[in-house]
């Protein structure tokens, strides 16, 4: 599972590409996995987002 969700970050938000520095790839990667849990909606979870399944649980 979790070399699925690396892969997406990396093709989806663009996270395989060479930062300008360790704060930069931080930066990236915290909002990368923000919009990944807020914004994008899952298949396996019926099109809702995770934000929106672990408010419903």
């Amino acid at each position: 599972m979790a070399e699925c969700v690396n892969g997406i970050l990396k093709d989806e938000y663009l996270l395989d590409r060479t930062f300008n520095g360790i704060a930069h790839a931080q930066k990236a990667c915290r909002e990368a996995v923000l919009l990944y849990n807020t914004r994008r909606p899952h298949w396996s979870l019926k099109f809702k987002t995770t934000e929106q399944m672990h408010n419903t649980a």
